[in-house]
């Protein structure tokens, strides 16, 4: 009998099995038995042809219309045309060269699997060349009845494919080997099964495959969600099991101490939200046992504020706090901005300092020997309470007297192995406070920050003001184009401040398109724009650059001068996406709007309104009207609420890359859970996953559960959660 470790060459032969490894890396019996269909057909519902996109690998389901053979214009033989259709009255047009024997098979009437990449050829659609697998109208009741035998009764399952192993060779692979296929033992707990109505793992696995009628296909498709569920969230509720029995150090809030006098100088009342989440970090600061918290909150909603009061009761506590940032831009505005909000209470040591506060230092890579030395020492010994840095933080030679808290800024900016070295610096496990201004969907928050206690900042502080956001469709209407100049123009007259965000840099940034690709211009670059818009479009404004690849001091030099008013307008990439503060900024064009993903316009977005003035968020594009891409901007217009925009956001991208498969290079094992859909099932695993380890916490009663876990959620991933 096979199982799922024999290897596929022993069951499908060395041929088949050699295309299956190179193109789908797919080696045993169990990487084919879990590569399931991504959808599936009906031979009587028919793929809409109409959602095909250009450039989308596609298997659809379609009859042939019109054929046509005729003497190619350029080079001699000939060319074989054919429509297909769908019923709903789009079609696709289909090229074959010095192929006319094809038409003796492709015949009017005929349906069939077409599979190809979607091309557009002269305002029309085509499949250059599709491989195709046809199911004959005209075939015996035995052919039929064996065709049907086949593809799975009435429904086709499609999979995911590459172009020399198209769909049906795979259909026709998985079901050899369900013929000898031998299904592991059940790992889902009977009580488990029983409770949530679960069908056992053999029955899913062939049902997923060849299903029987559709009731029988969604039992299918629940079971093998709860296994993928079940595993992540029994990975997460062990580490927070873990975590919570971990030894820390307690680090109480003082009755007297920094944070009670910050709190007293502060020129504004905290926000309710602000004040609830506070409470909560210094609830478990006090604790000792590691904190592990999540702290999501919209763009200017106060998050930096938070994490200064949670610094500074560690500082109380006779401990020491790191800021992690992603850029030496975002290190510098938070090193500034937490200076200037101690005030006295960061200078102790120096003549306007109070004696009874702390020090801060920045440790960046761009700092001097001198300085540098200085800023390491202060951390060394302690003087310094609060350090504030980059990944330079992580080098060796950068030691603590007693790091007590770690907060990581956009948390999604870092590897594992660099929050871990920080984390590894501390003499005991330290508190971790994990910032986002990327509202995340609560689904993903259990999935991937399961392990985290999450707090939500939604409430804008007093004072800050809306932010309008309009798409400016550069070929549709370019009028508004030059609009949005003049309404830069109209912002600096009044005595604001504007930016403009390119995509590029330039400097030879350029990649030719792939073979087959259509031609688009490349992204608009910021060397390429301040030309243009210092000589023509905004002549006479002051107007400076800001990008990735400058000198850190010249960097540092920009945004010194932008802050102060001496700037106008700033032409800049997303190395201005996070932590920029500047509340005279008003207005901010996005040049080329849609070559950003939805969560990074959201940030950008963010620079501006940061004030007592309206802010205006205008984003260019040359995106067709009806396109995904315009779709995108105009979902991103139409609203300000970040959750909202990070479920769309999710629904773009590929899910699984939550669980760490883009970090380590791997497929995710994310094959059929989505984490935007699935909330409901997502929640009953927890639950069950959270009883399961309470009782048992290394699963030794479910030796093949912890089997199936690990197979599920391997040694990579789980570190990924792991280290979190």
């Amino acid at each position: 009998m096979t199982t799922t470790d024999t290897p596929l060459e022993k069951v499908l032969g060395a041929k088949t099995a050699k295309a299956l490894d190179q193109h789908l890396e797919l080696r045993t019996a169990g990487d084919l038995i879990y590569h399931f269909p991504r959808r599936y057909d009906e031979r009587g519902e028919h793929t809409d042809l109409r959602s095909l996109e250009v450039d989308e690998q596609v298997t659809v389901l379609a009859q042939v219309q019109t054929m046509n053979v005729k003497p190619m214009r350029q080079r001699r033989g000939n060319m074989l045309e054919i429509t297909i259709g769908d019923g709903s009255g789009a079609t696709l047009s289909c090229t074959f060269f010095n192929q006319a024997w094809r038409e003796r098979e492709l015949r009017k009437g005929v349906w069939g699997l077409f599979a190809g990449k979607v091309t557009e050829f002269r305002g029309k659609r085509q499949l250059n060349g599709p491989a195709y697998q046809l199911l004959s109208a005209d075939a015996t009741k035995d052919d039929a009845a064996a065709e049907i035998e086949e593809f799975a009764g009435a429904l086709i399952p499609v999979y995911p494919a590459a172009q020399a192993v198209p769909t049906w060779v795979i259909a026709k692979c998985v079901r050899t080997l369900l013929d000898t296929f031998q299904p592991p033992e059940d790992p889902m707990p009977a009580e488990v099964r029983a409770k949530r109505n679960l069908v056992g793992i053999s029955t899913a696995l062939r049902e997923i495959h060849r299903p029987s009628s559709e009731p029988a296909l969604y039992a299918a498709k629940h079971r093998l969600k709860w296994d993928e569920a079940f595993a992540v969230q029994l990975t997460l509720v062990r580490r927070r099991a873990k975590a919570a029995a971990a030894p820390g150090t307690a680090r109480p809030r003082a009755d007297d101490g920094l944070l009670t006098r910050f709190d007293a100088g502060l020129p504004y009342e905290l926000t309710d939200g602000q004040r609830e989440v506070g409470e909560e970090i210094a609830a478990d600061l006090a604790r000792p046992h590691p904190m592990h918290r999540l702290l999501q909150g919209e763009v200017g909603s106060g998050k930096t504020l938070v994490s200064v009061r949670a610094m500074l009761q560690v500082v109380d506590a006779g401990g020491q706090a790191a800021l992690l940032a992603p850029t030496e831009v975002l290190a510098t505005q938070h090193f500034r901005g937490i200076s200037a909000q101690l005030g006295a209470l960061g200078r102790a040591g120096e003549l306007d300092g109070d004696p009874h506060g702390t020090q801060l230092t920045l440790v960046t890579g761009s700092l001097g020997a001198a300085a540098r030395r200085a800023a390491v020492a202060k951390a060394a010994d302690g003087t310094a309470g609060i350090v504030v840095g980059t990944h330079a933080l992580l080098y060796e030679g950068v030691d603590f007297k007693d790091l007590g808290l770690v907060v990581v800024d956009e948390q999604h900016r870092f590897g594992v192995e660099q929050r871990d070295a920080l984390r590894a610096k501390a003499a005991r496990p330290p508190h971790v406070l994990v910032m986002t201004a990327t509202p995340i969907p609560r689904t993903v928050a259990m999935t991937v920050y399961g392990d985290l206690e999450t707090s939500i900042l939604s409430q804008l502080p007093r004072g800050r003001s809306p932010i309008a956001s309009h798409v400016v469709p550069a070929l549709d209407k370019p009028a508004y184009l030059d609009r949005a100049w003049v309404r830069i123009k109209e912002e600096v007259k009044a005595g604001h401040q504007a930016y403009v965000v390119c995509p590029r840099i330039g400097e030879d940034e350029e990649t030719p398109p792939k073979d087959g690709e259509p031609e688009r211009r490349p992204p608009l670059a910021v060397t390429e724009v301040l030309p243009l818009l210092r000589d023509d479009y905004l002549k006479g404004l002051r107007i400076e650059m800001l990008h990735g690849k400058m000198p850190a001091d010249e960097k540092d030099a920009v945004m010194r001068r932008f802050a102060a008013g001496d700037v106008d307008v700033l032409v800049a990439t997303t190395v201005i996406e996070v932590g920029v503060d500047v509340p005279n900024s008003t207005v901010m064009l996005i040049l080329d709007a849609d070559r950003f993903g939805v969560s990074q316009l959201h940030q950008l977005r963010g620079r501006v309104g940061r004030g007592s003035a309206p802010g205006i968020c205008l984003l260019h594009t040359e995106s067709q009207e009806g396109s995904a891409a315009r779709e995108r901007l105009d979902a991103v217009a139409s609203t300000t609420d970040g959750f909202k925009l990070s479920e769309i956001d999710l629904e773009q991208r590929r899910e699984g890359d939550v669980l760490g498969a883009s970090q380590s290079g791997k497929h995710s094992h994310l094959r059929l859970l989505s984490l935007l859909r699935d909330e409901k099932l997502i929640k009953e695993a927890r639950a069950e996953a959270s009883e399961l380890i309470g009782d048992d916490p290394d699963l030794s009663l479910y030796p093949a559960l912890a089997a199936s876990v690990a197979a599920l959620v391997d040694e990579d991933r789980a570190e990924y959660l792991e280290k979190g």
